[in-house]
């Protein structure tokens, strides 16, 4: 099983596709609806996490942990705080800029790599960034399968960006919750 959270438009061959009404991922009344915990084997979640607190964000990823499979992943990108563009940084803002219809309104929190990262560590994931700006600005990039999860905000899928200048760009982890065999000799 591979779950999209919050997907809006996203459908993606062998993804299930939801969005709040389908999974509220901050409560586990949804997430049993659902499933089973221990049951999924891939979440993908592209531009979510900044419409939640930080401490909404912690609850969530304990909730993603609890719900993969050992050996399983989410995912998850989010604006970067680090990108040194000012139209982006407008766009992402904490409130958004524009009408409160507008997606960025609801933004709670625009986060930088390593407070990103924390999120999920703390919920007792392994984290691999795979694109992020470092604190003085500076594009860091691994190579990454889209085949595991599509981010459309990213270095090689977004037409805004190109080889000569960057529009738009993300945090992109991968957080994997560790497969742990008991050695019961």
């Amino acid at each position: 099983m591979r779950v999209i959270i919050g997907a809006g438009q996203s459908r993606y061959d062998g993804w299930l596709s939801t969005q709040e009404d389908d999974l509220d991922f901050l409560t586990l009344e949804s997430w049993n609806q659902l499933t089973k915990p221990d049951s999924i084997d891939a979440l993908l979640a592209e531009h979510v996490w900044e419409h939640l607190t930080y401490n909404e964000g912690a609850v969530a990823a304990k909730h993603c942990y609890q719900y993969l499979k050992p050996g399983g992943y989410i995912r998850c990108a989010v604006p970067d705080k680090n990108f040194r563009n000012d139209w982006y940084q407008q766009m992402v803002q904490v409130g958004g800029p524009g009408p409160a219809d507008q997606p960025a309104a609801s933004h709670k929190v625009v986060y930088d790599a390593k407070t990103f990262v924390s999120v999920f560590e703390g919920a007792g994931f392994e984290v691999t960034l795979l694109e992020y700006c470092k604190e003085n600005g500076d594009f860091q990039y691994t190579y990454w399968n889209e085949m595991d999860g599509m981010i459309g905000r990213s270095l090689r899928f977004d037409t805004r960006n190109s080889t000569n200048k960057l529009g738009m760009l993300s945090i992109i982890i991968d957080a994997k919750k560790p497969l742990l065999i008991r050695n019961n000799s």
